[in-house]
Order: structure tokens, then sequence, then C-alpha cells
């Protein structure tokens, strides 16, 4: 049985370069909450007739393919449609992962969610881990890797957990405000306690 793993942090903490990282060992399976619902979302997949059925064939395009830009116009800008939505591909997100945690055939099930304590995956994990870094070192790599916005990352940062919710959650902080070896090198201590 696979230890299981949750990795979480603020945007722009490093969290994709650690789980580059982990998915490079090879004994590690991980697994992206995101990309997950987005498989979960395709055609003959348990979310597609659900949506389609709640929200029409204007979320659609030409192929009959669920565009994300059109969904998240539906159900943003209407916490009612919102909420829809959260009950459709919530429950079956968590699905596939405990199914995908039970068929791990690797040492280390790594899940890495946005919502990883919103959800309340810690009921499901044995460890969550917290990516750790500063405002002031989140903004600046938001700005050099994604020409973020000062607006946009405020806006973002306002909408996710704040800091003390992360470190009271999880039992493994990974600081990344340096190195991205020193923060690997935390990851890898973690891994073999």
């Amino acid at each position: 049985m696979a230890k299981t793993i949750g990795i979480t942090g603020g945007v722009g903490c490093g969290k994709s370069s650690i789980l580059s990282y982990l998915e490079q060992r090879g004994d590690c399976e991980v697994v992206y909450a995101d990309l997950l619902a987005k498989e979960l979302e395709e055609p003959g997949q348990p979310c597609y007739e659900p949506l389609v059925s709640a929200f029409g064939n204007k979320i659609l395009s030409p192929e009959k393919r669920i565009l994300p830009a059109k969904l998240a116009e539906r159900i943003f800008s209407d916490p009612e449609a919102l909420k829809q939505a959260n009950a459709i591909i919530h429950p079956a997100v968590e699905a596939e992962i405990r199914r995908r945690m039970a068929d791990c055939k690797k040492p280390y099930f790594i899940l890495e969610a946005a919502l990883l304590l919103e959800r309340r995956y810690d009921t499901i994990l044995e460890e969550l881990w917290y990516v750790y870094a500063s405002e002031e070192v989140r903004r600046q790599r938001l700005k050099s890797s994604r020409g973020y916005s000062d607006e946009k990352i405020s806006a973002i940062m306002a909408s996710q957990l704040p800091e003390e919710a992360f470190r009271e959650k999880c039992s493994v902080v990974i600081d990344n405000n340096g190195e991205l070896s020193e923060a690997i090198r935390q990851a890898i201590k973690a891994l073999a306690r």
C-alpha cells in the first residue's frame, strides 16, 4: 500500500517544480486534482452528461467537448450554478482519487489539489505537506514566470486560505523561499520519514 500524501500551498509557491521532481523519481504517482477534473469532464466520463444536462449545449464546442471558459463563465457568475457544478465535479474527482490510490503500485501516492484543505482531503490522506514561500517571493515568481499583474496576483491571493490555515493542518512544511534544490532536499527528507 502506497504512502498517501497531499501537497498544497498558495499560488506561486513552487509546488509544480517540486512535484515535477517527485514525478521524475519514478517511485511517486502524482495526481493533479485540477487535471483530473478536466479528464472527468470529457465525453463518456462521469461529469460530462450531468454538466451538459445542468448547463446546456452552450458550454460545448462544435466537437461536443466542454469548453472550460464557457463553463466557468456560466458558473462563476451565479453562486447556485457554482454549487450545482461543484456537486457534480467534486464527488466524481474524490471517487477517482480514491480509486487511483487503491490501484497505486508505487511506494508514494501524491495528490496536488488547490482545495486540499477545503475539500477535506486530510480525511483520506496520511500526510499533508505545505509548500511555503513568502508573499514577496510568490509575487516575483508570478510576475516573471506568468506575467501576472499586481492586481491579478492580489485577487488570486485574496481568494486563497491564509498561511496559518495551511500550517495548522499540514504536518510537513517545505520552505521554498530560496533555491529549488533546497526545497527538493526537504521533500526527499519528508518522504524518507
